[in-house]
């Protein structure tokens, strides 16, 4: 039978293991939820530049497998995922594409063009394509592509006034800023996934499987990133440089109804083909007057001797 101090002992050490198990649940619990809380927070507030993840979401990470981390990457980055939302940005002021359509009747098309190269040369542009017609029954003419800066574009429009006369003169604008703006969040967007990504694979911890579904993901969000780019370099290309499509041609002849005619000569061939056409006409003729003279002939003989009978 036990003694009333030993009963106090055991008391005691019973009560002390119970504390410590309780000082270690609570301590694991409050690690759990410390690394719940770092991982919720990063992957809401994503940064706008690569940053690697913190030690105690990495640590977490690791513990459930890069399986679990591309699942989730990928489930994100799917096409019917909601976007993350943003405050609207305004809308890049000057990103407007100018371009230009002139016709100027002029006295020489080679002396023109030289003027148009001149004109390019001088605004700090040049002539792209070029076209010439100069055929024989054809009013000479040149149509020129001229690439100019958009800040000089009024200026070039207005160059083309001591050319000759101007018969037609457009000009159009097309706002590209709301598209510029899109294109950049979504190349934003897809560097944060990129990195991410990047990030994920330096761990190789999953398996195989979803390690190259994460490659195959990679790939295809930098496939976006370089065809978003691309499309900002044309468009910023565009902006920057107006285009200009001039037409020159001469001015139509006078006396000819074509450029290249003779009008004597033609007064000539037609004066020919007039009596051709009225011999034609003649021979034609001799079909009807031939059988009528005949009939005429035969009625004549005819009466003639009838009245020598009756006579």
């Amino acid at each position: 039978m036990l003694t009333q101090p030993r009963l106090a002992q055991g008391g005691a050490l019973v009560a002390a293991l119970v504390l410590v198990g309780v000082a270690f649940l609570s301590s694991q619990q409050r690690k759990t939820d410390t690394v719940l809380a770092d991982e919720a927070s990063y992957s809401m507030t994503a940064p706008p530049s690569v940053a690697p993840a913190p030690p105690r979401l990495a640590a977490a990470r690791s513990a459930t497998g890069a399986g679990r981390g591309a699942e989730i990457l990928m489930k994100q980055s799917a096409p019917g995922a909601p976007a993350s939302q943003s405050p609207a940005q305004p809308v890049v002021a000057g990103m407007v594409i100018r371009n230009g359509d002139v016709s100027v009747e002029v006295d020489s098309v080679e002396l023109a063009m030289d003027r148009l190269r001149q004109l390019a040369s001088v605004l700090g542009g040049y002539v792209g394509n070029v076209s010439t017609q100069t055929g024989e029954h054809e009013v000479r003419s040149a149509t020129l592509e001229l690439k100019v800066p958009a800040a000089r574009f009024d200026d070039a429009m207005s160059g083309m006034a001591p050319l000759g006369k101007v018969e037609r003169s457009t000009a159009t604008a097309q706002d590209v800023g709301e598209e510029f703006v899109d294109l950049t969040a979504r190349v934003e967007n897809a560097r944060r996934l990129e990195a991410r990504l990047v990030a994920l694979l330096a761990q190789r911890t999953g398996k195989l499987e979803d390690v190259l579904a994460v490659e195959r993901e990679l790939a295809r969000v930098r496939e976006e990133i370089e065809r978003y780019e691309g499309r900002l370099r044309f468009l910023s290309s565009r902006v920057a440089t107006s285009t200009i499509v001039a037409t020159v041609h001469e001015k139509a002849p006078v006396i000819a109804g074509q450029p290249g005619a003779n009008i004597f000569a033609d007064a000539f061939v037609n004066m020919w083909r007039n009596l051709v056409r009225v011999v034609a006409l003649g021979i034609e003729s001799l079909g009807v007057v031939i059988p009528v003279a005949v009939l005429a002939w035969i009625g004549w003989v005819g009466v003639r001797r009838w009245r020598r009978a009756a006579a």
